[in-house]
């Protein structure tokens, strides 16, 4: 039977009957109401919704920013900006894309479903993902700030030392990227730690390693690969700091400084970070194929191995980004070989999610077909990306736009296709509500179409000889064309974002409730009402089978036909444990950890004490003061609310 709302409202449960079926989403009714609630949430499903919604605006900023510079290079002789405002248009457009919307944005997937696909009620540290959360909030405000307190860094995203020294960059533009970039890497170690312990200790009983979610695997890859990536920039970081707030000479040449350590400082982050953005985006891929192609995904112990492949190769490759700076041919050689070598794990993935599709009952609903963009686009960058192992071809593309196409094609073309097809496929999960079909097919169109005519013309620009980072170039180059088709790629790529806004709004607008199963899922968190309860499961779950969810709702007969059991599954919307008086135990007995505002306090602290070191260092002291409040205030709080 179906919860009544009498019956629920008794038991102190706030439901609500999903209308096209017996599923009852339940709320608490004193902690998850009204906006204030969302300052001091602990759940790991709001708090990648937060995730989200703020990546996609840095990602509507990161967006404008590179309109202007393809606006600027779209004729020759332009002077939409000066020289000075493009160059801190690239860096932050860049940084933007990097740190302040991939990142957060796959935090964000992480942190809504690896607790719902591995059958937990919530991340192993509630409060340390809040503080997560916020620290990253205020580290991406306070990058921007930058831009209304004198300008903002004119490095480029990599910010190479010497160059970034006070001698040559004189503002605080650097400053701001510096401490801004120290700040938002606090939050992604401290989600890192979160995500690894969560996977590791709180899966479903049953659930062994290899009957993970391939999307929790590639998560957890990612998230181990932050563990130790972030600790190297940050050194950077803080010698950077140092020699530019304190006239330390850590990458001063003339105090005898090596011109070549920030490089291999970054550059060892630098890879790694390529496989953080898109493991998890491989994740969500190979998610989306077997369910839209009605197949198990093929080999999945080699698309898991496969991806702690690239994970462990990731770090032997860096100096590829090297070898115009005359490494010499021995390094130069072994960086080579080893760029060969990481596109075979690479290449194996790319066999599986093939295999996955032959053969396969397809649909074409747009997570599918963002899937497959995916797959076709990162190929292409995947091959452009090998072409730079041959050193003197390398040497040739080097800070040419070739360069750009390559990594657009691996991030833009991977990354970003795979987050949309992951934005579609999990919509109806997150917020009950299915996007529109219609308009999202027309989104996948424009932006595949607009994204081919960016960036495949930069090839052939890169090829030609334009240098990157130029903010113009005179006639009669060859180029003009080239760039004028890039130019209007771009904007097809705004008015594909902008048709996605408003089918967010639309959907929005017209509230009709999506099915808890829309697309026939595979794993857990389709097994639960749409959005989930705030405890996620009201029995924990157990685990027999990868795909469990699937084994749940089909059996196999006598002649080996797939067949769907009969009666179907439930979705738990009726109480399954019971009192030994016989008392149903309803959801709200549940021990859920309680909200808190101190996250947020904590969090608001580390940009006043970067003002500070900016500014005035009183500034930091009202900072420091801050955190330590906060600190000493979430130490009193209880851990969990009182049992209703």
């Amino acid at each position: 039977m179906a919860i009544t709302e009498e019956r629920a409202l008794e038991s102190g449960i706030d439901a609500l009957v999903h209308p096209d079926d017996e599923i009852g989403v339940w709320k608490r009714p004193d902690s998850n109401r009204g906006w204030t609630s969302w300052l001091t949430t602990v759940d790991h499903k709001r708090i990648g919704i937060m995730y989200g919604a703020v990546a996609l605006f840095f990602f509507v900023i990161g967006g404008i920013e590179a309109l202007v510079i393809r606006t600027q290079l779209a004729g020759p002789e332009q002077d939409l900006i000066s020289g000075q405002v493009y160059n801190q248009f690239f860096t932050m457009h860049a940084t933007t894309m990097v740190f302040l919307f991939v990142m957060p944005i796959l935090a964000g997937f992480a942190n809504y479903m690896v607790p719902l696909m591995i059958g937990a009620r919530d991340v192993a540290f509630p409060r340390l993902n809040a503080l997560g959360f916020w620290i990253f909030f205020f580290g991406g405000l306070f990058l921007y700030s930058s831009f209304f307190l004198g300008g903002m860094a004119d490095c480029g995203w990599f910010c190479y030392a010497p160059n970034s020294l006070k001698q040559f960059s004189s503002g605080h533009g650097v400053d701001f990227w510096v401490l801004g970039l120290q700040i938002t890497g606090i939050a992604s170690l401290s989600g890192a730690i979160n995500l690894i312990v969560t996977t590791i200790n709180m899966r479903a009983p049953g659930m062994t390693m290899m009957k993970m979610p391939i999307f929790v695997w590639m998560s957890l890859v990612a998230q181990v690969l932050l563990l130790f990536a972030m600790p190297v920039i940050t050194v950077a970081l803080f010698l950077l700091m140092f020699d530019r707030l304190f006239d330390a000479n850590f990458f001063n040449v003339a105090a005898g400084a090596d011109p070549l350590l920030w490089q291999h400082l970054f550059w060892i982050f630098g890879h790694p970070e390529v496989y953080i953005l898109v493991l998890p985006a491989m994740g969500i891929v190979s998610e989306i194929l077997p369910t839209f192609s009605r197949k198990p995904l093929f080999g999945y112990p080699f698309v898991v191995f496969s991806g702690i492949a690239i994970g462990f190769m990731g770090w032997g490759v860096w100096a590829h980004h090297m070898f115009a700076s005359g490494l010499g041919p021995i390094g130069v050689s072994a960086f080579a070989a080893s760029t060969m070598f990481i596109a075979v794990p690479t290449g194996v993935k790319i066999f599986n999610w093939l295999g996955t599709i032959w053969r396969g009952n397809i649909r074409f609903d747009t997570p599918m077909l963002f899937a497959l963009a995916f797959v076709g686009m990162f190929v292409i960058g995947g091959l452009s990306g090998v072409t730079h192992s041959i050193a003197p071809a390398d040497t040739q593309q080097t800070d040419t736009y070739y360069i750009v196409a390559h990594f657009h094609y691996v991030l833009f073309g991977g990354s970003i296709m795979g987050i949309f097809g992951g934005l579609y496929y999990w919509w109806p999960k997150m917020f009950g509500r299915q996007l529109d079909e219609g308009l999202g097919k027309v989104h996948f169109w424009i932006n595949l179409i607009g994204f081919n005519l960016t960036f495949g013309p930069m090839h052939i620009l890169g090829l030609q000889g334009m240098p990157r980072r130029t903010q113009t170039y005179a006639e009669g180059m060859g180029w003009d064309v080239w760039n004028l088709m890039s130019t209007i790629g771009s904007y097809l790529i705004a008015v594909a974002l902008l048709v996605f806004i408003y089918n967010i709004w639309r959907t929005y607008k017209r509230a009709v409730p999506a099915a808890a199963d829309p697309w026939d899922g595979r794993t857990l968190e389709w097994s639960i009402p749409s959005p989930p309860p705030i405890h996620n499961f009201d029995v924990e779950p157990t685990v027999e089978h990868l795909d469990q969810w699937f084994h749940d709702k089909y059996e196999e007969t006598l002649d080996g036909k797939i067949v769907k059991r009969d009666p179907a599954p439930t979705l738990l919307a009726e109480p399954q444990q019971h009192s030994d008086e016989g008392e149903p135990i309803w959801p709200s007995s549940v021990h859920m950890p309680s909200p808190s505002y101190w996250p947020m306090v904590v969090a608001a602290g580390l940009p006043m004490i970067s003002f500070g070191l900016i500014f005035h260092l009183a500034i930091s002291f009202v900072g420091v003061t801050v955190v330590l409040a906060g600190i000493y205030g979430w130490s009193l709080e209880p851990s969990a609310e009182e049992r209703h």
